[in-house]
């Protein structure tokens, strides 16, 4: 069954970052925003599984971006869902712009069950979101992200009432702005694109919760790895040029 999902936009000025592009938290916002659009297509809706005490959590990103779509830029953004077992799933994301693909995704998924704090068998109705098509060609999830280079520790950023989603805790997509703020403040300059994205979701955040984020510098880009007052990783951002496409 054919079950992708688009939609079509302009790159809104509310997106763009100093250089008139879009921001890499807006573009990982156009794909989360994506996935949520096709759950309220299908008619499951974004809290679909809530009556169940379940969720769809997003444990791995990996975004790979040739090009940034500029300021009032048309775009068409894409998803399916190439792999279900009844233990996760696997979602691609293609951005097009100029009539060409301007980045594309891969992302690795589990249902959470709330009671019991901890992932779950994925329901059989799930298999709606399945489409009939195969993943794109890209470099790999990888497991477990090791931060490279020396780290270091940025002042905390406290999580507000604007970094909290339906579910409760914090977005997926703020983890990268909390990233990038660090960044920012340790004198460092995203890689220009075409680069790589990845994202890798240890322990939900929630609100009132300090991060603290560690930064380390590498070769070809830099590592942030956001942890919890108990030094534990809630999440590990990996940014990283690239040679064309992957």
């Amino acid at each position: 069954m054919d079950t992708e999902f688009a939609f079509e936009g302009r790159v809104r000025y509310s997106e763009c970052d100093e250089a008139g592009r879009l921001s890499l938290f807006s573009l990982t916002n156009y794909l989360q925003d994506c996935s949520s659009f096709q759950s309220v297509e299908i008619g499951s809706g974004i809290n679909g599984l809530e009556g169940r005490g379940l969720a769809w959590v997003l444990a791995n990103w990996r975004i790979e971006v040739d090009r940034i779509p500029a300021f009032g830029e048309g775009v068409r953004v894409s998803t399916w869902c190439y792999e279900m077992t009844r233990a996760h799933a696997r979602r691609n994301f293609t951005i097009e712009a100029g009539g060409t693909t301007v980045a594309r995704a891969d992302s690795q998924w589990f249902v959470y069950d709330a009671a019991r704090g901890r992932a779950t068998r994925v329901p059989e109705d799930q298999l709606a979101y399945l489409a009939d098509r195969p993943p794109l060609a890209m470099g790999p999830l990888g497991r477990r992200i090791v931060p490279e280079g020396p780290g270091e520790a940025r002042p905390p950023i406290v999580v507000e009432r604007r970094d909290i989603d339906t579910n409760h805790h914090v977005n997926n997509a703020r983890y990268v702005s909390f990233a990038l703020r660090a960044l920012d403040g340790a004198g460092l300059e995203v890689p220009e694109a075409p680069l790589t994205l990845q994202v890798q979701y240890r322990a939900m955040t929630f609100l009132g919760d300090a991060l603290v984020p560690v930064v380390h510098r590498a070769e070809s880009g830099c590592d942030v790895d956001l942890t919890g007052d108990d030094g534990a990783t809630r999440a590990m951002v990996r940014i990283r040029e690239r040679e064309g496409r992957a």
